[in-house]
């Protein structure tokens, strides 16, 4: 990708690469406090401002190359942090907790969905064609964390929901992954493995989105 294309490319996914990050991790905060946990409230971590949620690799960098090499964008932000036992049920509630940051990604996709379907009606307009851009963006950056965030690999969120769904001995078993979590899931994005697992379910979340929004 050229140096103007990538500038031009940046400018315009800005905002749905820092909302979909950010507002991620803000609802697990939001759900954690909800049920009892206020750790993310006190640390000013239930927040829109992406200043409190941006990490310099996950939020910038691997977005940045990720654009240039025309991958799969993804990254991620500084995690929310959450005390599980201080949930009121914690392995019950950190099922919610942890469904709250796919839930959000979803919420924003079909958000950016509708923006993209009011673009396609109004072709003429001055900023219908930025606009499709930045709701393309968004949908595909939602999309991507919300089906990588659901893979039962903890730290991950589907791991949590894992967790919070197997029987304890299992549960147990699968939280002592946790450590590795991140190296595996490097691996994985190193290798073709990660894409492999990753595009399929995602071709069916866009699939679901043209079918209601007909775009």
């Amino acid at each position: 990708m050229q140096v103007e294309n990538l500038i031009q490319t940046v400018s315009i996914a800005a905002i749905p690469v820092l909302f979909a990050i950010t507002l991620h991790e803000a609802a697990h905060g939001y759900v954690a406090r909800h049920f009892g946990d206020m750790t993310a409230y006190q640390q000013g971590r239930i927040s829109l401002n992406p200043l409190r949620h941006i990490d310099p690799v996950g939020t910038i960098l691997l977005p940045l190359l990720t654009l240039w090499m025309g991958g799969i964008l993804f990254g991620w932000a500084k995690p929310v942090p959450v005390n599980f036992a201080a949930l009121r049920n914690p392995k019950k509630d950190m099922l919610w907790v942890a469904l709250a940051g796919p839930g959000s990604n979803l919420f924003m996709a079909l958000g950016w969905a509708l923006l993209a379907k009011i673009a396609w009606s109004f072709p003429e307009s001055y900023f219908a064609e930025p606009m499709l851009e930045m709701a393309q963006i968004g949908i595909n950056i939602n999309v991507v964390l919300m089906v990588l965030n659901l893979l039962p690999l903890p730290p991950l969120d589907g791991g949590r929901v894992a967790i919070s769904l197997l029987p304890h001995s299992q549960a147990y078993q699968l939280a002592k992954i946790e450590p590795y979590g991140m190296f595996i899931l490097i691996f994985m994005a190193m290798t073709p493995v990660l894409g492999w697992m990753l595009r399929p379910l995602i071709n069916i979340v866009y699939y679901v989105i043209q079918l209601i929004f007909g775009l």
